[in-house]
C-alpha cells in the first residue's frame, strides 16, 4: 500500500465535514457567497442556497460507503459548477464585503482558488475509483 492509500481513508473524514461545513455557512453568511455569483448568472441568493444544500449532501454522501463515489462524482460536478463566481471573483477583483479580517481577499488569494479548485476535484475523482485492495487484478 502506498502513503497515498494510506492517507485515502483519513482524508476521508477531512473531505466530509469541509463541505458540510461549507455548505451550511451559505446559509449562515449567504450576503457573502451571493456577491461572487457573476452577475450574468439569475437568482443569485437561489444559486448560494442550492450550491449549500449541494455542499452538504456531498459532504454526508462522501462519508457513506454506499454512496460515496456518487457523491465523489457530484462533488467534481459541484465545483466545477461553482467555478465561474471563482473566475468571477479573480478576474473582476471582488471585494467580499462582510467577509473577516476585511472584504478585500488579496489577489494571491483571488488567483489562488482557480488550481486550488483543479485539487479539490482530484481529490474527489480519487473516491471515485474502489479502494486498491477492492480491485480485480
Amino acid at each position: 500500500m502506498t502513503d497515498a492509500n494510506r492517507l485515502r481513508r483519513p482524508l476521508l473524514f477531512v473531505m466530509g465535514p469541509l463541505y458540510v461545513v461549507a455548505g451550511v455557512l451559505h446559509f449562515v453568511v449567504p450576503e457573502l457567497y451571493v456577491q461572487i455569483v457573476p452577475p450574468m448568472l439569475p437568482a443569485p441568493l437561489a444559486l448560494v442556497y442550492l450550491s449549500g444544500i449541494a455542499e452538504i449532501a456531498v459532504g454526508v454522501g462522501v462519508l457513506l460507503p454506499r454512496t460515496r463515489r456518487y457523491a465523489a462524482w457530484a462533488t467534481a460536478a459541484v465545483l466545477l459548477a461553482v467555478f465561474p463566481a471563482n473566475v468571477y471573483m479573480a478576474t473582476h477583483g471582488v471585494v467580499v464585503e462582510g467577509l473577516p479580517g476585511g472584504g478585500d481577499p488579496s489577489e494571491v488569494v483571488r488567483w489562488g482558488r482557480l488550481p486550488l479548485q483543479g485539487v479539490l476535484i482530484l481529490w474527489a475523482l480519487w473516491y471515485t475509483r474502489p479502494r486498491p485492495e477492492q480491485r480485480r487484478e
